[in-house]
């Protein structure tokens, strides 16, 4: 990876919806030339994909809550993981470190629906032994994006 393709992940992630051509005039490159050195970073798994961010209140789905999830066995931390991963209300999942082994984040419409998720979907699997739950009162910083380096080391 050298300088331009580090130039075009900051646009990206800036911007994900820019027009290919506006890039290319930003690191004065010919757009084809720019589209494809594109392709190759979703190639080699640089670019993983392109999401839009919703308003979460448009849609039912305003109140956040972290859920610390332990499990039984530590042989079963990855199977339940990815189990719980299916649950649509569940935006992200982690393996982390300390007595809990997971961290779920939730968003969901109220307390009645966080409850039902909680009880009916994850302290009802069979590997989970309990589980604790941060709600979120609001939000400071949200984001996906990767801290990229201000200069990339040339070859």
């Amino acid at each position: 990876m050298d300088k331009i393709d580090h130039d075009i992940l900051k646009i990206l992630q800036q911007k994900a919806r820019i027009p290919n051509v506006e890039v290319a005039r930003t690191v004065g490159m010919a757009p084809s030339a720019v589209l494809e050195r594109i392709k190759k970073l979703e190639a080699k798994g640089v670019i993983q994909g392109y999401e839009v961010r919703l308003d979460p209140e448009q849609f039912n789905c305003a109140m956040t809550a972290f859920v610390e999830i332990r499990v039984k066995t530590p042989a079963s931390v990855t199977k339940t993981g990815q189990a719980l991963a299916k649950i649509d209300r569940i935006q992200e999942i982690h393996y982390i470190a300390g007595k809990d082994a997971l961290l779920a984040k939730i968003k969901v419409a109220d307390n009645q629906e966080l409850e039902h998720i909680l009880s009916r979907r994850i302290a009802s699997h069979d590997a989970v032994a309990g589980t604790r739950t941060h709600i979120v009162l609001s939000t400071m910083k949200e984001s996906a994006k990767i801290p990229l380096p201000k200069t990339i080391a040339q070859p």
